[in-house]
């Protein structure tokens, strides 16, 4: 059974910065989705063109229905490939309207007992105003579809555990980590 520590949960919401730390405290790699997804995504034929042309013509929503199928396949691909690590996924990476997608994603999962959810907060309506701070960079309309990741069933549904990170440091969110796992 893999130790390995799985972080998922919205934008925003400290998974890198989490994971981080709990590879130090760990002594393991820091395995981080956003540094291995785009060799995946075209390993099976995403195309630049084909994302830009959906970003511009359907804006966030467009590029994020592009993007699940290549989700789905990075998170088999992370899992099969990275060990004895701490991986933080992105956002849209546990999150599937799809059922055969969500499948997918659930059963490479399944082996895994230490996947954590880390939200601000059990409030969705607080938690999505905490998010909307700190996200207060990004473009709107991906801004909002922060909303769709926060109140889908799917993050629920795949994680172990969940930890809330409101009015915590990244160091505490990370020891209250630690008190929830297995690592070996």
């Amino acid at each position: 059974m893999p130790s390995d520590i799985i972080l998922i949960g919205p934008q925003g919401v400290g998974k890198s910065t989490v994971g981080e730390l709990l590879a130090q405290q760990l002594d393991l790699p820091q395995c981080s989705m956003d540094e291995h997804r785009w060799n995946y995504y075209t390993e099976i034929g995403y195309d630049d063109t084909i994302a830009k042309q959906k970003r511009e013509t359907e804006g966030a929503w467009g590029i994020i229905r592009y993007w699940k199928p290549f989700e789905a396949y990075a998170v088999e691909r992370l899992l099969s490939e990275h060990t004895n690590c701490v991986i933080d996924f992105g956002a849209g990476h546990s999150v599937y309207d799809d059922p055969l997608l969500f499948q997918r994603v659930k059963r490479a999962l399944a082996p895994y007992p230490n996947v954590v959810l880390l939200m601000p907060s059990p409030d969705l309506e607080e938690s999505l105003d905490i998010l909307n701070t700190r996200n207060h960079k990004l473009p709107e309309d991906i801004r909002r579809t922060n909303e769709h990741f926060v109140k889908h069933p799917s993050n629920c549904t795949l994680a172990k555990f969940t930890v809330y990170t409101k009015a915590k440091t990244p160091a505490e969110t990370c020891h209250e980590v630690l008190q929830v796992v297995n690592v070996s």
